[in-house]
């Protein structure tokens, strides 16, 4: 939160700032942070692993899905066999035959009965002594046979009466049940509403919306390291401008010097008191103080370009800096307290792995996950047209449903404890990684602090020579004015001069970048 509010206070101070074409340090930081593509590309990074987060939170809320379709098929499903359909549409026909065989046995029986009552009706005649026995037998023969033609007629009539009405009602009922068993099922339409609620994965889960978690401050730490990156680039250019333009004025000046020399020298020359050669001597000094001023102003033309490069600024804006005329920068403002121990808790790419090491044991707990039991909650409602609630009616009809699964793993060669001692193998190496980083970002503190101290040791003694080369070149001027001084004397003391003031630019440029070096080691640029 501080650093959001101390970002949009320099925001609102780089508005004015930049519009005058001065820049502060901390304007070019904003400018450099506000239109870096790494960082804004880093900042949609972090949004999608926000929305990532967001999303592995719904895995543990129920999935309502919807199901629909229509489906055309070539044939029909048939309950019945084409034998059965057979069979059941004659079943009328075949119960009228058995009605015939019925009927024609009944006249049998009849003429039997017939028959036999005759017989005995004239053996009591002949036992009367009405008629003799050869007439009884005559007329038994008769009767006998209108008996046979009565019991076979009516056997007949019957027979034909009842069978056909017994087959026209069979075969209709026949065809009734058939029809009623048709099933209509060559256009299908189908539809569904599934609910899933997961009970237990394993801890997959839990396991997954950590890696989420994870996932997020992976990107923000990767933000904060590229913003450091960036800000340290940024401090780089400024003072590598704020040094260049220190060493600009000191060529002009060193050139000016030269020049007053060569005037000196050549008035001298006109009068007698000095040669030729110390006049060329002159000239060619003269001539390097310019290649050093033209070689300089290219120098800094190109690193004001670098500036607006990373400040997002158009390459050819004119700018100055606020610290490019200062003489004598400010160290002490810039004191940093070094703790290489907070190191450990500050530098983004110490975060980044412990983030990593923090992955890789959360995607073990996923293997793991894979190979325990699983249970959920299921339900849904399905439709269907026809349906079969109902004797596959036309017309849409579905049911509820509501269940538990189960899935148990119960043998895989062993080949969960192989991924599982994979992934442990793999968490150790990150751990590894990790010590080895924070070895090597030790050593970075210890680096940058011996840095900064010797180069706060260097700006002293350059102070210190800077202050006896102006001393020295007083000196040199007034004896060459005096005249118990030669030209390369004067040459050589304006070299003294003009080297131990680069050195001290040098320094004091060293200072600061060293500063900025021990603060990015400790994972404090901001």
């Amino acid at each position: 939160m501080n650093r959001i509010f101390t970002f949009a206070l320099l925001l609102c101070a780089v508005v004015p700032a930049s519009a005058q074409g001065v820049l502060t340090l901390d304007s070019c930081r904003v400018l450099a942070l506000r239109n870096n593509k790494q960082l804004n590309a880093s900042r949609l990074k972090q949004e999608v692993a926000t929305n990532i987060r967001k999303a592995a939170r719904t895995k543990y809320l129920p999935k309502i899905d919807a199901i629909g379709g229509y489906q055309y098929f070539s044939r029909q499903i048939s309950l019945l066999s084409g034998a059965q359909q057979d069979e059941i549409s004659n079943l009328g026909t075949s119960m009228a035959g058995a009605g015939a065989q019925a009927f024609g046995s009944l006249g049998a029986d009849l003429q039997s009965k017939l028959s036999s009552g005759i017989s005995s009706y004239l053996t009591s005649l002949v036992q009367q002594g009405v008629i003799d026995p050869t007439t009884a037998q005559k007329i038994g023969q008769q009767v006998s046979g209108i008996g046979t033609q009565i019991g076979t007629q009516i056997g007949n009539e019957l027979g034909n009466t009842v069978g056909n009405s017994i087959a026209q009602y069979g075969n209709q009922t026949g065809k009734k049940i058939v029809d009623a068993l048709h099933t209509d099922t060559r256009n299908i339409w189908a539809g569904a509403i599934l609910v899933r609620q997961p009970i237990f994965m394993g801890g997959a889960i839990a396991a997954m919306n950590r890696i989420a978690e994870i996932g997020e401050n992976i990107a923000l730490n990767d933000l904060d390291f590229k913003q450091q990156s960036t800000l340290y680039s940024i401090d780089q250019a400024y003072w590598m401008v704020v040094s260049l333009k220190q060493k600009q004025k000191l060529a002009y000046s060193y050139r000016n010097l030269i020049k007053k020399l060569d005037k000196d020298v050549h008035k001298m020359i006109k009068e007698g008191v000095a040669t030729k050669a110390q006049g060329l001597k002159v000239d060619v000094k003269v001539n390097e103080a310019e290649m050093q001023c033209t070689q300089v102003d290219d120098g800094l033309t190109l690193s004001k370009m670098l500036l607006c490069q990373l400040t997002g600024l158009p390459m050819d804006s004119k700018i100055t800096l606020a610290d490019e005329d200062i003489e004598h920068l400010d160290i002490k403002t810039s004191n940093v307290t070094s703790n290489t121990d907070s190191a450990y808790t500050t530098r983004p790419e110490i975060r980044m792995l412990q983030n990593a090491v923090d992955v890789s044991e959360q995607n073990t707990k996923i293997v793991r996950a894979a190979y325990l039991p699983h249970i959920a909650l299921t339900g849904g409602y399905l439709v269907s047209n026809p349906n079969v609630f109902n004797g596959f009616q036309r017309k849409f009809d579905g049911t509820w449903n509501v269940g538990v699964t189960v899935q148990v793993p119960v043998w895989n060669w062993m080949e969960g404890a192989y991924k599982v001692r994979a992934g442990k193998a793999a968490t150790a190496i990150a751990r590894m990684e990790l010590n080895d980083l924070q070895e090597k970002i030790h050593l970075q503190v210890n680096q940058s602090q011996f840095k900064l101290s010797e180069a706060k040791k260097r700006l002293r003694m350059a102070e210190k020579n800077t202050k006896s080369a102006e001393e020295n070149l007083r000196c040199a001027n007034l004896g060459f004015k005096e005249g118990v001084m030669g030209v390369t004397e004067v040459m050589a003391a304006q070299t003294a001069w003009q080297q131990a003031q680069s050195q001290k630019i040098d320094a004091q440029i060293d200072v600061k970048l060293s500063q900025v070096g021990l603060q990015k080691a400790l994972g404090t640029l901001y």
